[in-house]
Parts: C-alpha cells; structure tokens; sequence
C-alpha cells in the first residue's frame, strides 16, 4: 500500500520522474530541490517540497524535522548527487572534499537522522548509486570515488539493519537521459584548472567536447530516467525487494565483470566507455 516518501534531488532527472512516478501510484510525495524555482514547481504539482542542501548539516537537519512533523515517513530515496569531471591529478582537496559533501556525507547525515523514526515505524532506505560505483572510467574520478563510498556504506548499513524492519536497497543505473552533463559544468569550472595541466591537449580533444559539445548521438544503451522508477517503484512495493538492482546494461556488464575479470580485463572494459 503506498505510504509516504522522501525523495531527493527532484530538479529533474532521475529523482523527478520517481517523484512523478510514485505520486502517479498514490504515493504522498515529498521531494526536495534547491533552487526556489524548482521547489515552486514541485508545490505546483501537488508535492511537498523543501529546500535541501546536503552539504550543510543545519540544513538537513531542518528538513528532517519538517518531514517528521508531517506525519509518518515509510521510505527514503537518496537520489542527489552531482558529477565533477577531470583528471584526478587536477583535482585539489576542495573539490573532492565538496563532492564528497554531497553525494556521501549529506546523503549518510540524513538517512541516519531517519533511521530512528524508521526503527519505531518500519521503513525502507533506497540509494541511487550508479554504474561508476563498479567501475572507474578515466575523467570521472570524484564521481566515481563517491559512489564506490556509497556501495560500501549501504551494503553495511544493510547488514547492520537486518531484524530490525528497515530495508536498505541500492539502485545502480548506467547511461540514463538526465541533466548530469550540464549540472556539472560549474563544478569543472570551478575546480579544474585545465589549462595549465600536462592533459591540456587531452582536455581539449576529448573532455570539453563532452561537456559543452551537444552529442551527435545518445549512447546507444541509454535508457529513459522511468528505467529508474521502475525499479525505485519495485524496491518500495515488493514484499521482497532485491539488495541491489541494475538498470542499463552496462551495469549488468560491468556488474559481472567485477566478479569473473581479472583487473586488466576491467580496465580494458572501462576504456571503452
């Protein structure tokens, strides 16, 4: 039976269509963005919604206390984050300690602000990791280190939630249509001087073509963000949800990969991508 459910990062993307989805199965969504533009469109839609920075622990703590007053919450989808592309060499200790803000620490503080209320009332955890949290592919380094975090972090709070009525399920797509490319451009902009770096020529023939350059083409594997929902929606619902569900085939690739291939056969694999 659908209950109540805090999504996160529902600008666009992947967390705005499980927000859709899930109010269209009867779900009381509450979403939350950042930008008051965004939020006014989530309310306009008829979602509860409120502004959320991750990187700041006052901030999610004044969220989780607007959530809990709006009654009992049965679910928890982590799905903010954003990228920040660029060789790992170029990245000083701000932008790993930004990203890392966000896509790890914000998304840990608020789950385990929840997971009292979830204990009292039974509750579901699900977090969005993504493909890159099986696999490295060169440029995307902090992307890459955060969801490694995340697949460790959830894949023990799993275990240590067995018995207790909460469940914690991870969600890993691949090549999904979403505004990440774009969203993270201030992020490169800001952090990575590329042209004073040895990869300059590198930079100039294959990063920055990726980022402001339209693709000719969408990867050929990519999938819809309602791929996500689907599986978002059957996590919530299944009297018993998988641990972990693979969306796109690159995930399910590099999800077997990780456990048959030696190493060298993985990087191979990687720079293919």
């Amino acid at each position: 039976m659908p209950g109540r459910v805090l999504v996160t990062g529902c600008s666009s993307g992947i967390g705005l269509d499980a927000a859709r989805r899930l109010q269209g199965e009867g779900w009381q969504v509450v979403a939350t963005c950042r930008k008051p533009t965004d939020i006014a469109a989530r309310l306009a839609e008829g979602m509860e919604c409120h502004h959320l920075e991750l990187s700041d622990p006052d901030s999610v703590a004044e969220l989780v206390d607007k959530v809990l007053a709006g009654g009992q919450l049965d679910a928890l989808v982590n799905n903010a984050a954003f990228a920040l592309p660029g060789a790992v060499e170029d990245m000083p200790r701000g932008a790993l300690r930004s990203i890392f803000e966000t896509n790890l620490f914000g998304t840990h503080d608020l789950t385990v602000r929840l997971i009292p209320h979830f204990r009292e009332h039974g509750g579901r955890i699900v977090n969005i990791s993504s493909v890159l949290g099986l696999i490295g592919i060169r440029w995307r380094g902090p992307y890459v280190a955060t969801k490694f975090a995340l697949e460790g972090l959830t894949d023990v709070l799993r275990l240590e939630m067995e018995g207790t009525g909460v469940r914690v399920i991870l969600i890993e797509p691949g090549p999904i249509a979403s505004r990440i490319r774009e969203n993270a451009i201030p992020h490169f902009e800001k952090w990575v001087n590329w042209q004073d770096s040895p990869r300059a020529d590198q930079y100039r023939k294959s990063l920055l073509k990726r980022l402001y350059e339209p693709a000719e083409k969408k990867d050929r594997f990519e999938l819809p963000a309602s791929a996500v929902s689907d599986r978002i929606l059957h996590a919530l619902t299944a009297a018993n949800p998988a641990p972990r569900y693979y969306v796109t085939v690159p995930t399910w690739i590099s999800g077997l990969g990780r456990r048959i291939l030696p190493t060298r056969a993985l990087d191979w694999l990687a720079r293919q991508g």
